[in-house]
């Protein structure tokens, strides 16, 4: 048992190095390519292209898989919302105070405070 969870760990550590060298060579020879010429910039070592990738992933939160995973919460909230009654829905719409889109609260006096007052210019 435990020399499988070894080698599973020893397989994920290699997958690890070997993405970390490919996108790091790849990121390298494309800002070696581009920047210099159409900038005036310095040429980067493989090492600071490995470096610039762990700062995009910091700064950005990247190599995630697919583009609806980031949308997984309104799939999560939908559903919620659909399976509450209507006290426990407007018991949330008054927790968010009329902020929140459709599901904030619509009464007369939340309009009443976005509407301009009588003599104030905007």
């Amino acid at each position: 048992m435990k020399t499988n969870w070894m080698l599973r760990g020893l397989k994920f550590a290699l997958c690890a190095v070997l993405f970390a060298a490919l996108f790091g060579f790849l990121v390298m020879s494309l800002w070696n390519a581009l920047m210099p010429a159409l900038f005036g910039w310095h040429v980067i070592t493989f090492w600071q292209a490995v470096g610039l990738l762990l700062l995009s992933k910091i700064f950005f939160g990247g190599f995630h898989g697919g583009a609806d995973r980031h949308m997984d919460w309104r799939y999560r909230m939908k559903e919620r919302w659909e399976n509450m009654t209507p006290e426990e829905r407007e018991k949330m719409r008054q927790g968010f105070g009329g902020h929140c889109g459709p599901f904030g609260s619509h009464s007369a006096s939340s309009k009443e405070s976005r509407e301009p007052k009588a003599g104030v210019n905007v």
